[in-house]
């Protein structure tokens, strides 16, 4: 069935009957709202008046102001104006080790602990404040040992250094690092004992110490920790963090080519800056993975 087209005018009239149109609205059947589809929802826009809409030809005591209303489809599938959060691929996550070894425990603390155990619980008993009387003399004789052990462990101590290894690496650990790169990152994260600090030797042939050309022993730089990364073309590469606050970034470039042979073969080693007077020894692995 047709419809047709609804027109609204109001008319201001005066006492003697004669009237003045002051607006005329036509509304088209064309404009009437439809149901909103899965793809797009009639929103009405505002009002747009038409300068063709004013007529020439009307009375001078007429004037008519057509105004059409116009829909819009907006379609409901357009983007959002909020940009989406950029997810970044390169994202490296840090694997926490919690395995258990020996190689973590210090030998000198359960050594002073049970030795200082074994003597107090033997002098209270010895004195009969605690009960074990007869086995006082025991207690003492083996938790005096003990105790001193203890003590020389601790003394001689050399705690490990902070390892952080990052998803990537571990999984090319295995494959791609060389021996010796295992057993330098081994070494330097577990305690050792009667060292003046990690990788001592290989300082000391790298470094120098005391002989022309070399610097002085109390300059030596200091392994902070270490770093298990992958590079961007990915290799495997294991990064020695060292602080020396008596020494200058060529002072490293210059042993370059030393710290390469000394912890190859199969690798080659960079130089790089950190921060404050942190310095950074790449070694990477040359083996493809």
């Amino acid at each position: 069935m047709a419809m047709k087209a609804a027109t609204t005018t109001a008319t201001l009239g005066g006492g003697g009957g004669g009237g003045r149109t002051l607006l005329s609205m036509e509304i088209p059947p064309a404009v009437i709202p439809r149901l909103p589809t899965r793809s797009s929802i009639l929103r009405p826009s505002p009002f747009i008046i038409h300068p063709s809409s004013f007529s020439s030809s009307a009375r001078p005591n007429q004037h008519q102001l057509r105004l059409l209303i116009v829909n819009r489809a907006v379609d409901s599938t357009q983007p959002s104006s909020s940009p989406s959060a950029v997810v970044n691929s390169n994202n490296k996550t840090i694997v926490t080790d919690n395995e258990f070894t020996l190689a973590k425990v210090s030998f000198g603390v359960i050594g002073l602990g049970l030795g200082v155990s074994l003597l107090s619980y033997g002098f209270g008993a010895y004195f009969n404040i605690l009960p074990g009387s007869e086995w006082s003399a025991i207690m003492l004789t083996y938790g005096f040992p003990l105790a001193i052990i203890g003590m020389a462990l601790k003394y001689a101590e050399l705690k490990p250094v902070p390892c952080i290894t990052y998803s990537d690496a571990e999984l090319l650990r295995e494959k791609c690092a060389t021996p010796i790169l295992k057993q330098v990152r081994n070494d330097v994260i577990r305690f050792r004992y009667g060292d003046e600090q990690h990788l001592d030797e290989a300082l000391k042939r790298i470094f120098q110490y005391g002989q022309g050309g070399g610097i002085p022993r109390r300059s030596a730089p200091i392994l902070q920790k270490i770093r298990e990364e992958v590079t961007e073309d990915g290799k495997y590469s294991l990064v020695l963090v060292f602080e020396a606050k008596a020494l200058e970034l060529s002072d490293f470039e210059k042993r370059q080519a030393k710290f390469a042979s000394f912890f190859g073969p199969g690798i080659t080693a960079e130089i790089g800056k950190g921060e404050n007077d942190l310095y950074e020894v790449y070694l990477i692995s040359n083996t493809a993975a």
